[in-house]
């Protein structure tokens, strides 16, 4: 059988995370051919190599999300490499944890331009790429907490609300010109950036305290959402949200 991504070009930014190496093993399972992003070089070696060892073919490229220049650096060795891209998916991020009076000038302009501007930057510079394929699809990461306040994480929050609609404008905006925007929307997922957290408090975690599941996913779960919305399976939704998030926001 063939696999869901044969013949397609993916880049994934934040691979080496958690979720961002779950899906990108499953992609290459499903035949795709990588572009794996990161800032940390080793991680994203030791990534590359170990995916390249099952017969996947990669390209790595260290990547900050926020930076135009990066990004421009990326796109010229994917179109020199592949020559094409069919797939964008937005998994670098970072989190802060402060409400709005504790939350700092410094710490609210790193989350909003690593998960926003970054958001933003990668659309902008791969999608004369997208186009040219005429059947692309953009996978961005938001989050139950872009959808649900908590009442903390201020910047991170606002960050994840503003992915959320800079999808769906992106989705209208690209609706009849071959590309595809939608989002994914994670509950608590047990990945390196919180795992401190859930080793501390467990079930206590308020976030897991009102999820019915009561537990944190693993990255193995989340990552076929990211697999369905890449592949032509998807072929009909553009600006939806897929929400994976053990029933937080069914309350």
């Amino acid at each position: 059988m063939a696999g869901r991504l044969d013949g397609k070009v993916a880049l994934i930014t934040g691979a080496t995370g958690g979720i961002g190496a779950a899906t990108a093993e499953l992609f290459a399972r499903e035949g795709a051919r990588l572009v794996l992003t990161d800032r940390y070089e080793v991680a994203l070696e030791n990534l590359a190599a170990r995916l390249t060892e099952h017969g996947a073919e990669i390209l790595t490229a260290r990547l900050d999300v926020s930076s135009a220049q990066n990004w421009s650096d990326a796109v010229t060795a994917v179109r020199e490499r592949f020559g094409a891209l069919h797939v964008l998916v937005t998994l670098a991020g970072v989190v802060d944890w402060p409400g709005i009076e504790a939350t700092t000038e410094d710490g609210w302009d790193h989350v909003i331009a690593v998960n926003q501007t970054g958001t933003w930057l990668a659309m902008r510079a791969v999608m004369p790429l997208l186009r040219e394929s005429t059947n692309a699809s953009i996978v961005t990461t938001s989050s139950v907490l872009g959808l649900i306040g908590s009442g903390a994480a201020a910047a991170y929050q606002a960050s994840k609300g503003a992915v959320r609609l800079l999808s769906k404008t992106a989705a209208v905006e690209y609706a009849t010109r071959g590309v595809r925007v939608n989002s994914v929307h994670p509950g608590v997922v047990a990945t390196p950036m919180i795992q401190h957290i859930l080793d501390e408090q467990g079930d206590r975690q308020p976030d897991i305290a009102r999820t019915p599941m009561r537990r944190a996913a693993r990255p193995e779960e989340i990552a076929p959402a990211y697999l369905f919305l890449a592949s032509d399976e998807s072929s009909y939704m553009t600006g939806s949200e897929l929400v994976i998030d053990g029933g937080m926001t069914a309350h």
